[in-house]
């Protein structure tokens, strides 16, 4: 059976065009803009035709980096629960962390997880290898056609896997056969500037007081000292989720902004600095703890409105190469409390594309733009195998988002195991209408296919 989705608007590589696309056995087979050569002539009763008026066709989401709980952590999320999430939000990849029990930090603790994914996720999905003070060893064996990277936590977070002696750091940047996701805040800075918040505030300061705790500092120091044995050692270093206006000086090789970067400039121009960036740095600034309190405290911590702007503008001048969520979750009982107390992590699978979409009709970036930002510059990045773009030949991917529908999150649509969103009581104006994995469609009308199981992600 085929499927042709048809009157919708494609979003690809720069253009925005009206056209039908043709779909068999999960793969793209044609792409036909309106005004030339009608497929319809060509429909035969067995083929499922969608109907995609109104809509806009994006690539599906590519999300860098999440946290999905399993093992050991699955009172908070799982792979099963926050793939729907995923589904649900047009999120048709995911790339999940190392900070699990155990930690991904073994070759048979990786196995671990692809063996879970095959049975649960209803998405696509892959992993990234954890790197610790003793397991450098290991990465010669990496199956660098199975995993995206190697995570490496430069400053302490969820899952007590920081690595700060110097000595380890040299070796894991000067070791690594794959790109490194690098989680840069400075413990040491952390640390002293907790001990005065305590001081001054009490043993559990205010959430008001975690980006002081959290400090732009902690965040440059670290970040700059990552850039520095990048450049020693000539390692891809991709830096997550990245805060401040000042980390954005330590980059200086821009993309070009005319147009969707080619494989090739993508290669010459960023394939030794990267950055990620998350829709709540985007979205949220520090004004946003009195409203939200702790469903906004996450590790880097949001920051200033002048750090939310240098960080909206650097979207657009090529610094920024992804946009992935940290999607986090944690249970509300889990938040209680303050800096000391409260779990830092929120989750955004769900919400990720319909917030970015909200910031492109406030002018922040085209959607052009943001389809680079989510779907082909992480494809490009990490070398993903025929993901990432509508071209004949590629995985059908897609997602369909339908302008001007508004809609409000409440706790009835929220996916995710854990129950909440920061986004709660917001009403959107976009909606994601569908989502189609492999040529299957994953969500449609407010519901997952949890039948459907997708495909482990091929790199290289």
């Amino acid at each position: 059976m085929r499927t042709i989705i048809e009157g919708g608007t494609i979003v690809n590589e720069g253009r925005t065009f009206d056209g039908t696309m043709i779909i068999e056995d999960g793969t793209i087979t044609a792409i036909v803009p309106v005004g030339t050569i009608a497929p319809k002539d060509t429909i035969t009763p067995d083929d499922e035709v969608i109907d995609a008026k109104g809509c806009y066709i994006l690539p599906g989401i590519i999300d860098d980096h999440v946290h999905f709980r399993e093992p050991g952590l699955t009172e908070k999320a799982d792979i099963n629960t926050e793939s729907r999430a995923a589904a649900a939000g047009g999120v048709t990849t995911f790339f999940d962390m190392p900070n699990t029990n155990p930690q991904t930090t073994t070759l048979e603790a990786l196995e671990q997880k692809f063996s879970l994914a095959r049975q649960k996720s209803h998405v696509n999905y892959s992993f990234f290898y954890g790197a610790t003070n003793d397991n450098t060893e290991t990465f010669s064996q990496l199956d660098i056609h199975r995993i995206p990277g190697i995570k490496l936590f430069m400053g302490s977070s969820t899952g007590n896997m920081l690595v700060d002696r110097r000595e380890t750091l040299e070796r894991i940047f000067r070791t690594t056969p794959l790109p490194l996701m690098a989680h840069c805040e400075d413990t040491t800075l952390i640390n002293r500037n907790m001990e005065a918040a305590k001081a001054k505030y009490g043993d559990d300061p205010t959430v008001i007081h975690h980006p002081e705790i959290r400090s732009a500092e902690a965040c440059y120091e670290s970040t700059r000292l990552a850039v520095e044995l990048a450049r020693k050692y000539h390692t891809r270093l991709h830096v997550a989720h990245l805060t401040t206006a000042r980390e954005l000086e330590l980059f200086n090789s821009p993309l070009s902004t005319c147009a969707c970067a080619t494989d090739s400039q993508l290669s010459t121009l960023n394939s030794q600095l990267s950055i990620e960036v998350t829709p709540s740095h985007l979205y949220f600034s520090d004004r946003d703890y009195n409203r939200l309190g702790t469903r906004i405290k996450c590790n880097p911590a949001i920051k200033s409105e002048r750090d939310r702007e240098a960080l909206q503008q650097a979207l657009n001048d090529g610094r920024i190469t992804v946009i992935g969520t940290d999607h986090a979750p944690h249970l509300l009982s889990q938040k209680e409390g303050g800096c000391a107390k409260a779990a830092s992590g929120m989750p955004m699978i769900q919400f990720s594309l319909v917030t970015m979409l909200e910031l492109v009709d406030q002018g922040v970036l085209s959607l052009e733009r943001l389809v680079e930002l989510m779907c082909h510059h992480p494809a490009q990045l990490f070398e993903v195998r025929q993901r990432g773009f509508i071209r004949p030949g590629y995985r059908a991917d897609l997602v369909m988002v339908r302008p001007n529908t508004g809609w409000t999150v409440t706790p009835a649509c929220i996916q995710s195991k854990c129950g909440w969103s920061p986004m709660e009581g917001h009403t959107f104006l976009w909606r994601v209408e569908r989502t189609l994995c492999n040529g299957h469609t994953v969500y449609v009308d407010g519901k997952v296919d949890t039948d459907y199981i997708g495909e482990e992600v091929a790199f290289r």
